[in-house]
């Protein structure tokens, strides 16, 4: 095996491993806003949450924007790593990224409307709680999209690793 093999497959092995932390770390927080904070959003008067969130949304999106993207970016990369080298697994590594980078299609195809209106505080009082049942919808199935991609991406580390 030649050097550049060698260190081809290693940075492969240590971008896929990084996807499985970063895509783990991402599912688990998306799970957690999902049984957490949004059982909790529910539960507040449309004015309190709308105060929550607007003292909150940069947090939110300090928090999960980087977590996100940071996934996405390190799934692309090991799967095309795994791609180039055909190293075992590619597939299951090319699944995962499909998934991180459709979690991450979610954001402006539904969440940056509503968590604008939201912040802004735009939103009538009355729509708030049939929103909120729209935005937990859309949230859990891409907390369910999001755990399949680390799924993917751990079995894809398994494969590789036989």
């Amino acid at each position: 095996m030649s050097k550049t093999r060698t260190s081809l497959d290693t940075i492969a092995s240590v971008v896929s491993l990084l996807a499985v932390l970063a895509l783990g770390l991402s599912a688990g927080a998306m799970l957690t806003e999902a049984a957490v904070l949004v059982p909790y959003w529910r539960s507040l008067p449309p004015e309190s949450f709308l105060d929550w969130y607007a003292a909150n949304a940069s947090l939110l999106f300090n928090f999960f924007g980087p977590l996100e993207i940071g996934g996405a970016v390190l799934a692309v990369a090991a799967a095309a790593l795994h791609g180039y080298g055909r190293r075992p697994g590619r597939s299951l590594l090319i699944v995962s990224a499909v998934l991180t980078l459709a979690v991450l299609a979610a954001f402006p195809l539904y969440f940056q409307d509503v968590n604008a209106r939201f912040a802004a505080g735009t939103i009538a009082r009355d729509s708030v709680a049939t929103e909120l049942a729209a935005w937990a919808w859309w949230h859990w199935l891409r907390t369910a999209i999001g755990a399949s991609a680390f799924v993917a991406v751990m079995l894809g580390v398994r494969a590789d690793r036989q």
